[in-house]
């Protein structure tokens, strides 16, 4: 598989919180630490960069200044260096309740203290100088085993999670971090947990939480009994093995997970590379050959679509679409239209892709009619994760509406309508459900023909949930509010604007937005800024 962009390590970026639990700051005046900020945002966000010497140290960098944390030998810390000197040199600790004590390597002393008062200059670890790690990036991910090669996906008629697939394909090799009483929990694409022992369940069970340890680069997840996951035999069972220190075995590469698609033409099949290199809509089932890994560069906007047999769409003679390309060109990228529940696709030659009489796609049409328009489904995000420019979407407590400022992420669950996709929160206890019942199918499994995400056709319409509480559908209030207890859903429009970066857009043809207020709402005019989520 050509890399072209495809697998890309995510940058581990993180905060630090304290013993009070306030988050380590860099402040942009005098260069200043300390440790008052309640949340995270731009100025608590570190980098975690190795020792240039090779040593056993690192450095912390501060990732909107650029500069390093340092601390001297009378314990004054700053975050001023423009290049990391000796001062700049930390051992990290683990502790066995998953918190880090910071040394300073040349000087001995720990690191701590609360609000102004920071310091690194106690001879012992107390409390004081305890720091939780708080992941910075989107949640949601693909893992990489850095021993086999292979990625995590969960295997549900094994009713495991392993690491044996050659590609992150399909909703299987999503895998949704859950930051928990300090700790972290891996959850499957069917909103289970991963216990140490290889079992999944439904709650985030004590030995269903991990230690985040970071080594070279890579991630490592420590059990409560201080064993690592590993993938074990031949299937790549993931599960605590014996080591009690991360090897090889035990470490993990977090990788971007793109947008994957199905798109459906105006004859209501399914794009397909199943009978070659052609791209047709002829199939009547969505599967691996159906679904595509659909890629925004970051300057042009154009897209890429890329096939599970290892090639992009690529503009060949005549017009002709075919999924032979194995380097990214302007002949393998397409601008989208979004026209409201349809999408039209237009080629490098300035023509829109259409459907020929025996089903194969060209792009030799000068106008979009029905033969130019598809369905384009997202199919590797049953559940959503959505940060803005100031922070997550979250629940409000107490009431049904949404922040857009949390450090914090709740999970919502996504399902799809004829273009469009309805947003629910999760119901206390409904994630409990029987295996491969009800609970989850709600979490997104994908039936045959396709279906995934159902609205449950159990829930009685007038169950309005409590406000807070989640389980209710998305729905648009008056003044452009967004509320999160509907009785029924909504329609709301996807728009994959920007790598990364999604528009959602309301009935009203408005987009959401976050902004000063810290509350969703849809009222914004233009796809951009803050009307566009990571996702």
């Amino acid at each position: 598989m050509p890399t072209n962009g495809l697998h890309q390590v995510l940058k581990i970026q993180f905060g630090l919180v304290n013993d009070t639990d306030r988050y380590l700051t860099a402040e942009s005046f005098g260069f200043k630490v300390n440790a008052s900020a309640p949340s995270l945002k731009r100025k608590q966000i570190w980098v975690l960069e190795p020792d240039p010497g090779q040593g056993p140290a690192v450095l912390f960098r501060s990732s909107h200044l650029g500069r390093y944390l340092s601390a001297e030998e009378d314990g004054r810390v700053a975050c001023e260096a423009e290049r990391p000197g000796r001062d700049c040199r930390f051992l990290v600790l683990p502790q066995p309740d998953g918190r880090w004590a910071l040394q300073s390597e040349p000087h001995g002393r720990f690191f701590g203290g609360t609000e102004d008062r920071l310091s690194c200059f106690a001879t012992a670890v107390s409390p004081a100088e305890l720091w939780t790690v708080h992941l910075a990036i989107h949640p949601q991910a693909h893992l990489l085993s850095v021993s086999r090669r292979r990625y995590v996906h969960l295997c549900p008629q094994e009713d495991e999670m392993a690491a044996d697939s050659n590609t992150p394909w399909g909703v299987d090799a999503l895998v949704t971090l859950i930051f928990q009483n300090r700790r972290y929990c891996l959850k499957s694409c069917d909103s289970r947990f991963l216990r140490s022992d290889g079992r999944l369940v439904w709650e985030p069970e004590a030995r269903a939480r991990y230690t985040l340890e970071f080594k070279a680069g890579k991630l490592a997840f420590k059990d409560c009994d201080g064993r690592y996951l590993a993938p074990v035999g031949p299937t790549g069972m993931l599960r605590a093995g014996r080591n009690t220190r991360p090897g090889k075995d035990e470490l993990f590469d977090l990788e971007e997970s793109h947008p994957q698609v199905v798109l459906v033409a105006a004859n209501r099949r399914y794009v397909s590379v199943r009978q070659g290199v052609n791209v047709s809509a002829n199939q009547d089932e969505e599967l691996d050959h159906e679904t595509f890994l659909m890629q925004i560069d970051r300057e042009t906007k154009k897209c890429t679509f890329y096939a599970s047999t290892g090639g992009y769409w690529a503009l060949v003679t005549h017009g002709g679409i075919q999924a032979t390309a194995t380097q990214v060109s302007a002949s393998t990228m397409f601008e989208v239209e979004w026209r409201g529940r349809r999408v039209a696709l237009k080629a490098h030659n300035g023509r829109y892709v259409c459907m020929k009489k025996n089903g194969q796609l060209a792009a030799t049409s000068d106008f979009v009619g029905q033969d130019e328009e598809f369905v384009l489904k997202l199919i590797n995000r049953p559940l959503l994760v959505l940060r803005g420019l100031d922070g997550f979407v979250c629940h409000r407590r107490g009431s049904n509406q949404l922040d857009t400022n949390r450090s914090v992420y709740d999970v919502f669950h996504l399902s799809f309508s004829d273009g469009a996709y309805h947003i629910r929160g999760a119901r206390p206890g409904r994630e409990r459900g029987a295996r491969g019942g009800a609970g989850a199918r709600e979490a997104g499994a994908r039936e045959p023909g396709g279906a995934w995400g159902r609205v449950d056709p159990e829930r009685p319409a007038h169950a309005r949930s409590p406000p807070g509480r989640g389980g209710g559908f998305w729905h648009t209030g008056s003044h452009g509010s967004v509320c999160s207890d509907g009785e029924r859903p909504e329609d709301f429009l996807f728009e994959f604007r920007e790598r990364g970066r999604l528009a959602i857009r309301a009935r009203s043809g408005k987009y959401l937005r976050g902004g000063a207020s810290g509350l969703l709402r849809a009222d914004a005019d233009a796809p951009a800024g803050v009307a566009l989520w990571e996702y």
